[in-house]
């Protein structure tokens, strides 16, 4: 394809318009604007215009204000509600500082089409050139309402910083890259998550093309969905009447399955304290190894390390330690103080409020590097029991992998 037949026949440059899928009503609640050219044949994609580095970037900011504003036009004439996400590059918005996207978008506004209603995209790899200049025209745009989404989040390391710096309305979320890296995923996708609760940030999950990136997007707390599966990028600006899915009803299958899979694994929380009461008549602060040794034989299957702690999270009992199919005492663990790990003293406060067991979330545990989960128990108001279980466990059910 080449550039200058695009630049030379804009007559022949058409918007296509990819909805975006909200996960509060399921409705449509905007577009991501993409563009065709007629080659004489066939309507193509223009994203290996867009991605040729070899294209002058005035080309593609030529190209691409065409495009917007025959989108806008389509938007006011057919008197469209809904977001309008366009795409440009670090470079793109770079040429004249920015003003000729700026202007276009006054001029519309004046004729009805509000600032509110932009998204502009960035990728966040290209905060890495002239970082500075970027971040001060975006942050400069978004004074008139525009909303700024960052594309390819996660793909590579993220700018945890420089996120939190522009404060982005949308992280965008590339649902194909936990495909091949799941696990490494689902950290970053903690991280980011903690990071857009702190902004104020929405999570749009992009590139979805089937039931279980749909499900994930869901699960990981995605206001937004897009991709193939729920619709292709349309010359029409459709409705959710021509989603590819029921996505109310999807949505109510995945509700249907966690909540028994929650179900599930409180069912195993009120079974492991129930075995634990039943021991407490045996509980001697003065003997807690010979308690410990107790509660052992009660959770064969599921633990490999069990202990004692006080209220100050100092370790009153050696580590009983499962090695093979037998338990050995660490007599050297007892004296250790782990009230510095994240929550302890704030989940042992509320075991002794409510004098009830908890199950903390998955964790790497530091001395197997396995991914487990301790279940903790108040024993009275002093001393907390601690039983960690195994990973083979966990794995073996699912309801204790969520």
């Amino acid at each position: 394809m080449d550039p200058l037949d695009i630049i030379g026949n804009l007559h022949n440059v058409r918007p296509v318009f990819q909805p975006i899928v909200s996960a509060i009503r399921h409705n449509v609640v905007g577009y991501e604007l993409l563009g065709r050219y007629y080659d004489g044949v066939e309507w193509v994609s223009l994203s290996t215009f867009f991605h040729d580095d070899d294209v002058p970037d005035e080309f593609k900011v030529e190209v691409d204000q065409h495009l917007l504003e025959l989108a806008i036009q389509e938007f006011l004439e057919k008197d469209k509600q809904g977001y309008l996400c366009i795409n440009r590059s670090a470079q793109q918005l770079m040429v004249n500082d920015g003003e000729d996207l700026l202007q276009t978008l006054l001029q519309y506004e004046e004729k009805g089409f509000s600032m509110h209603r932009v998204v502009i995209e960035v990728t966040e790899h290209e905060f890495d050139e002239e970082f500075e200049r970027l971040i001060h025209l975006l942050v400069y745009y978004k004074t008139y309402g525009i909303q700024i989404a960052v594309d390819r989040i996660g793909a590579k390391s993220s700018n945890i910083d420089r996120l939190r710096q522009l404060e982005p309305h949308i992280l965008k979320i590339d649902t194909r890259i936990f495909r091949n890296n799941s696990e490494g995923f689902q950290d970053v996708i903690r991280s980011l998550s903690i990071l857009a609760r702190r902004i104020g940030a929405a999570f749009l999950f992009e590139y979805i093309e089937d039931d279980y990136q749909l499900y994930y997007a869901w699960k990981h707390g995605g206001r937004y969905y897009q991709g193939f599966y729920l619709a292709k990028p349309s010359f029409e600006l459709v409705d959710e009447a021509a989603l590819a899915i029921d996505l109310g009803g999807k949505v109510n299958d995945y509700i249907s399955r966690e909540k028994s899979l929650i179900e599930q694994r409180l069912t195993y929380l009120i079974n492991w304290e129930n075995r634990v009461k039943e021991l407490l008549p045996q509980w001697d602060a003065k003997k807690v190894d010979v308690f410990i040794d107790a509660v052992s034989k009660q959770f064969e299957k599921e633990s490999f390390r069990m202990y004692v702690c006080d209220s100050n999270g100092q370790q009153v009992s050696s580590n009983f330690r499962k090695r093979e199919s037998i338990w050995e005492k660490e007599e050297d663990k007892k004296g250790s103080n782990w009230a510095f790990r994240p929550y302890f003293l704030e989940n042992m406060m509320q075991m002794r409020t409510w004098s009830r067991g908890t199950l903390s979330d998955i964790y790497s545990d530091i001395e197997t590097r396995e991914m487990i989960r301790t279940f903790s128990f108040p024993l009275n108001d002093r001393y907390f029991l601690f039983i960690d279980i195994r990973y083979s466990f966990i794995y073996e059910n699912e309801s204790l992998l969520i």
